[in-house]
């Protein structure tokens, strides 16, 4: 009897694995198994990048009357002990030049070297976390050294933004939004044919990046923007968001949702110098960040609101190059895509 009910059991466990697999359970399943590794690896993320920020590496400029030579070397070295860093110094014949520098984000901070004393000019507005931390450690280290120090804020942020962070949050409102609009037109409006979608997804962006900085600016006046090229920045990040979730909605189904958050919120809001500034981040999760939407975005918005005139093109580029990749990826797939019509027949009044 033992050996009969062996071979009868693996059909009938089989038959069972099968009703389930094709029973709603499954993908609820799946759904409960996914969302438990998501909230980890969400909570990992940004505990990982955010919860104790460290220096790398800090540009620092140099420039100013000679001072003795070990006087300058002390300080540095005192510097990077006390921050665990290295301040990458970069000569500058005149103060001019080092601000430029500072400007074009070159650079976070300039030391000038004076007669028995020194100064040190921080920027708030090139990263917060960095500003402070100059801030509190070069008095220090000029006191236990004998030159003393002051430090001064030389392009602060805003007093509606003294944190910095109202720029991550703007840029974060677009990201979301971007990609849960394109989720909403794919179950609301799923007749939409390609060139529509595509064309809907623009619409609710240049409308949704008006909103978010009419809001920011006019409504809360938290932060003075820009107003036209903030406007671009946010229509330019949302469309970005929502093309790189439908594109991956046309490759890989109903499961886009998981390469759109671990690209867009997993990895690229820890790593977009928002809420922590580049050279406190890891030093790959910097350089990562960068290259990917969140970070571009952020980017080109800090550039636009707080040394205009000096806005660089490659957050722009690497925002087209997304938005660029994924709808020629989604137009090529686009008979993968759930949805459309039939544009042969009338369409219905």
């Amino acid at each position: 009897m033992g050996e009969e009910s062996g071979p009868a059991h693996a059909p009938r466990a089989r038959s069972r694995l099968q009703e389930f697999r094709h029973s709603p359970f499954f993908p609820a399943t799946v759904l409960l198994l996914i969302l438990a590794a998501a909230a980890g690896l969400f909570a990992g993320s940004y505990t990982y990048a955010m919860a104790n920020p460290t220096p790398h590496n800090i540009p620092t400029a140099v420039t100013g009357v000679p001072a003795p030579e070990i006087k300058r070397a002390e300080f540095v070295q005192g510097m990077e002990q006390a921050l665990g860093a290295e301040l990458r110094l970069r000569h500058f014949a005149t103060y001019r030049d080092a601000r430029n520098a500072v400007d074009d984000q070159q650079v976070y901070a300039i030391l000038q070297d004076r007669p028995h004393s020194a100064a040190l000019d921080v920027s708030g507005a090139s990263g917060a976390t960095v500003a402070q931390l100059l801030t509190e450690t070069a008095p220090q280290v000029g006191k236990a050294i004998g030159v003393p120090v002051t430090v001064k804020d030389v392009i602060p942020l805003q007093k509606g933004d003294p944190r910095g962070l109202a720029l991550f949050y703007v840029s974060l409102a677009a990201i979301i939004i971007g990609f849960v609009g394109a989720i909403q037109l794919g179950v609301h409006a799923s007749a939409l044919n390609p060139a529509e979608r595509i064309a809907f997804t623009a619409g609710y962006s240049v409308l949704g990046g008006f909103t978010i900085a009419a809001v920011v600016d006019w409504g809360l006046g938290a932060v003075r923007l820009p107003f036209g090229e903030s406007w671009l920045i946010l229509a330019l990040t949302m469309f970005t968001s929502g093309m790189v979730y439908t594109m991956f909605h046309a490759l890989f189904g109903r499961w886009a949702m998981l390469p759109t958050w671990g690209l867009m919120v997993l990895l690229g809001n820890p790593s977009s110098g928002g809420a922590v500034s580049w050279p406190l981040l890891p030093s790959l999760l910097g350089e990562i960040g960068r290259w990917l939407p969140p970070g571009a975005s952020v980017n080109a918005q800090h550039t636009a609101v707080y040394f205009r005139g000096h806005q660089h093109a490659f957050p722009f580029v690497v925002l087209a190059g997304w938005a660029a990749v994924s709808c020629t990826v989604f137009w090529i797939w686009r008979h993968r895509h759930p949805g459309g019509r039939d544009t042969g027949a009338a369409d219905p009044a």
